[in-house]
Parts: structure tokens; C-alpha cells; sequence
């Protein structure tokens, strides 16, 4: 490659107004990028937020709707949902229940909001009472029992109007097991979003008070990838997309940047990273004790992961950057 010298090479000559930093600008993020996560409780008439996660909250059933339709007003095209019910059990059988959380949130979401795109997230730590994510055997999650349980949750959730399922658990062979239960109920046409690379992250603090899916013991590196490993990063993503895959995800983001990069130099399918909770309430805390510019650092956060390759973004931050978009602020 040969690049101009100093003075006939003059690069600030294409940063003097904005005009010209639009035209030549490499990465743009739009509101094409963005899923809005929503949590959805037991109960009724409650809208409640977060404490570690200023801006988010918890839905009823009952009042879920309302938060879709702010999504969707705001041209967000795609939500993903969260449980969290009402009662636990030690293999989290509310996952797969004509009654469970999830479940009456899609009827609701889907005959009152058809035009919303809506992911439900497949995994059980949030619904068995050890807070793991699967079938416990000897105090470890017995892989291939949970496989058999994902498969009810992910028929369930397409029964009840899931537009797209996305297994989290990071079991081995979930994605050939869901796409096949799948298939066999009729369901050929929704897609698989899987966390191909999900890594076992200190980021996931937040995360785990809003969902109340803290492990009653030990954690989840026996199943969640090890933060040190890139090259496994791939191999993970390589398997799940042979066995069916229509979509990968890194997660968490901003600590994985050249994780979400070499995924997307090494497929050709579409790429999805996770702007995670740990992440979000980093940047709100900071930016409620005056350190930094909340909104410039949030927006900069976000390009940096699309520009790391990210085809789409699920972040908390996706209704603020909207309104940003919408109001010609960026």
C-alpha cells in the first residue's frame, strides 16, 4: 500500500467541517443496529426500575405493552425478552409452560404490537431456583439433560408468537438440538440467534440483579467461555453455525472488540454483540458523577463496537440512542 507524505498528503484536509466528515465517515450506526432488551415480571400493574441500571425496568405482563410500543415508536425494529417468574424449580419448567412469563408476554406483544420484531432469550438461570442454566447434576449443569429441556422452551416460545429464538446457556450441541425440535414442530422458519461466544464475565453484575438470576452457588465457568480465549471464540462460532445458526453473538462487547472482529473477517453470516449491563451502568454511574460526557461516551461506545464488525447491537442504550438519531443530534 502507498500512502502520500507530508505536505502533498494533508488528511486534516478532509475533517474541516462536518459536511465533509459525513461524507467521508466509514462507520455509521442507525437505528437499523439496535435490539432493546426488556424485562418482563410476575405480577401486576408494575413498572419498576432497576437500581443498578438507571433508565431500565422491570414490565408486568399487564403493562409490557406500552414499553414495546415506545420501542417501536421510536423506529427500534427488534426487542428481546427476559423472564422472570413468579415461581422457580430446579429445571426451570415455567421456560416451557402455556403459563409462563415468556409466554403470556408474546401473546400480549404479538396481538397488540404485531409489527415489532421479538427475540425471547432461551436459557433457564432466571427460572430454577439454583440459578443456573440447565439441569443440575452433581453440582454442574448436566449438558445433554438441558438439551432436551431447550428443546420445549424453544417450541413453546415459537407457539406463542417468537419471531426469533436466542439460546444462551453456551450448551454444547444446543443449536443442532433447537434447530431440529424446531423443524420437527413446524417451525423451519424461525430463525436462531445463538451466544456462539459468551464468555464468563465479570460484566454481568446488573444483569443479574434486573433478571434475579444470580447462581445460589459457585458460577458458570464450567459452561461460559474463559475470558483469556479468542481461537476458542472462533471454533465455538464455527460449530454452532454447522449445526444451523442464522445469526452469532459476542457477549460481553466492549472487553471483546477483537473477538467480534475475527468472528466477522471469518463468517458470512450476520454478527450480533451484547452491550451488556455491567457495561451500561459503568457509563450511567460515571456519567451521573459529572466525569464524563454521558451521551458522547455512549455513542462512542456503540461505534466502536459496530465498527469492530458488529451487524447489529443489543444494548440498554438502544431507546437513548434513538432518540439522539431522531432528533438529528448525530
Amino acid at each position: 500500500m502507498i500512502v502520500g507524505r507530508f505536505p502533498s498528503s494533508r488528511p486534516r484536509r478532509l475533517r474541516r467541517n462536518e459536511n465533509i466528515r459525513r461524507l467521508v465517515r466509514e462507520t455509521k450506526l442507525t437505528l437499523d443496529d439496535l435490539i432493546y432488551p426488556i424485562f418482563v415480571r410476575f405480577g401486576e400493574n408494575i413498572v419498576e426500575e432497576v437500581p443498578s441500571m438507571p433508565g431500565v425496568y422491570r414490565y408486568s405482563v399487564d403493562k409490557v405493552v406500552d414499553a414495546v410500543k415506545e420501542v417501536r415508536d421510536l423506529g427500534i425494529p427488534a426487542i428481546i425478552l427476559f423472564g422472570i417468574p413468579e415461581h422457580k424449580d430446579e429445571v426451570g419448567s415455567d421456560t416451557w409452560s402455556e403459563e409462563g412469563i415468556i409466554q403470556r408476554a408474546l401473546r400480549k406483544i404479538k396481538r397488540e404490537v404485531p409489527d415489532i420484531y421479538v427475540i425471547t432469550d432461551v436459557c433457564f438461570c432466571e427460572y430454577t431456583s439454583h440459578g443456573h442454566c440447565g439441569v443440575l447434576h452433581e453440582q454442574d449443569v448436566d449438558n445433554d439433560l438441558t438439551l432436551e429441556n431447550l428443546k420445549k422452551q424453544v417450541v413453546s416460545h415459537a407457539e406463542n408468537g417468537a419471531d426469533m429464538v436466542a439460546p444462551s446457556g453456551m450448551m454444547d450441541g444446543m443449536v443442532k438440538a433447537i434447530r431440529e425440535a424446531l423443524d420437527d414442530a413446524g417451525f423451519k422458519h424461525i430463525p436462531i440467534m445463538a451466544y456462539s461466544a459468551k464468555f464468563a464475565s465479570a460484566f454481568y453484575g446488573p444483569f443479574r440483579e434486573a433478571a434475579q438470576s444470580a447462581p445460589a452457588f459457585g458460577d458458570r465457568r464450567t459452561y461460559q467461555m474463559d475470558p483469556a480465549n479468542s481461537r476458542e471464540a472462533l471454533k465455538e462460532v464455527f460449530m454452532d453455525i454447522e449445526e444451523g445458526a442464522d445469526v452469532v453473538m459476542v457477549k460481553p462487547a466492549l472487553a471483546y472488540l477483537d473477538v467480534i472482529s475475527k468472528v466477522k473477517e471469518n463468517v458470512l453470516v450476520p454478527v450480533c454483540a451484547y452491550n451488556v449491563s455491567g457495561e451500561y451502568s459503568l457509563i450511567k454511574a460515571a456519567g451521573k458523577m459529572g466525569w464524563i460526557d454521558e451521551k458522547k461516551v455512549m455513542w462512542e461506545t456503540l461505534l466502536s463496537i459496530k465498527r469492530a464488525g458488529a451487524d447489529m447491537i443489543i444494548t440498554y442504550f438502544a431507546k437513548d440512542v434513538a432518540q439522539m438519531i431522531n432528533r438529528g443530534e448525530v
